[in-house]
């Protein structure tokens, strides 16, 4: 027998993107996102927010946002905000009870001001430690992202561990992108999930890189479920706590997601679905 995890309505293909530090140029971003139906998450530091009515100098391209602005950017955006260290430190670099104070610090600004949990996250600098892993567990973070490329669509084992697929900086993106909506993902999940930030598209000049990706990228909703970081991680969770009959022939969801998944026996393979708390019966 072979089982195959499938995302909501079936589709065996997920899209996330993820970008850091909370500046002015997300606002292009969403607007780009909202135009092409993507989701994905802002990682924000709450300690470091621009002061209200800050003008920056003209060029001036790395523009933090206030906490008004990050307010109107994202509170009915439909994009997940999670969190990125109160000051934007190197994790593995601090005292751990001072990194520890990082995360915390950091996730209740973010609560505070959005009004309900904040379980995302991504690594300032991209850097870790079994010690920063740790800390995140007791800070009861979900997920944290990497800068590490898979450049593939592997469904991630460690959340608290999150390899990207790429960065939008990356010379083989659009390559990428088109192995993933061309694979036939007859068996195996796939998920392509896209990290930057987006003042890089102001220093870089290249917001047209950005938006032929979302045009690309966009509009395949049949096969693609475009969802914020947050949905994809907790969807997984929910298909992972499915508990199966040791012969095999019967599973019970527990959690309250639905739930979707492939089942192949002798090479015939059956779509199922689970509401919250059904018992479903692969036998028949």
């Amino acid at each position: 027998m072979n089982i195959f995890m499938r995302f909501p309505g079936g589709r065996a293909k997920a899209m996330t993107l993820s970008y850091d530090d909370g500046v002015e140029s997300d606002v292009r971003l969403i607007e780009v996102m909202h135009k092409n139906g993507l989701y994905g998450t802002f990682n924000v530091n709450f300690g470091v927010l621009a002061p209200e009515g800050k003008v920056y100098p003209a060029g001036t391209v790395h523009r933090r946002m206030s906490r008004s602005g990050i307010v109107s950017a994202y509170r009915d955006s439909g994009m997940e905000v999670a969190i990125h260290g109160f000051t934007h430190p190197y994790l593995d670099q601090l005292p751990p009870e001072i990194a520890l104070s990082e995360v915390y610090k950091d996730r209740v600004a973010a609560e505070e001001i959005f009004g309900g949990p904040i379980r995302g996250m991504a690594y300032p600098y991209g850097t870790f430690s079994d010690t920063v892993v740790n800390i995140l567990k007791t800070c009861g973070i979900a997920y944290c992202r990497t800068v590490r490329p898979t450049r593939d669509f592997r469904i991630p084992e460690f959340p608290l561990l999150l390899d990207p697929t790429c960065k939008h900086l990356e010379p083989a993106l659009f390559e990428l992108l088109g192995k993933f909506l061309d694979k036939e993902a007859r068996h195996e999940p796939q998920l392509f999930y896209l990290w930057g930030h987006t003042f890089e598209f102001d220093r870089d000049g290249n917001w047209d890189l950005i938006e032929r990706f979302a045009e690309t990228a966009g509009g395949h909703g049949d096969d693609v479920w475009y969802a914020t970081n947050i949905d994809i991680i907790d969807y997984i969770a929910a298909y992972r706590s499915l508990r199966w009959t040791l012969d095999m022939t019967r599973f019970t969801n527990p959690t309250s997601t639905k739930i979707w998944l492939t089942v192949g026996v002798d090479g015939v393979y059956k779509n199922y679905t689970a509401a919250p708390g059904e018992t479903v019966d692969v036998t028949t």
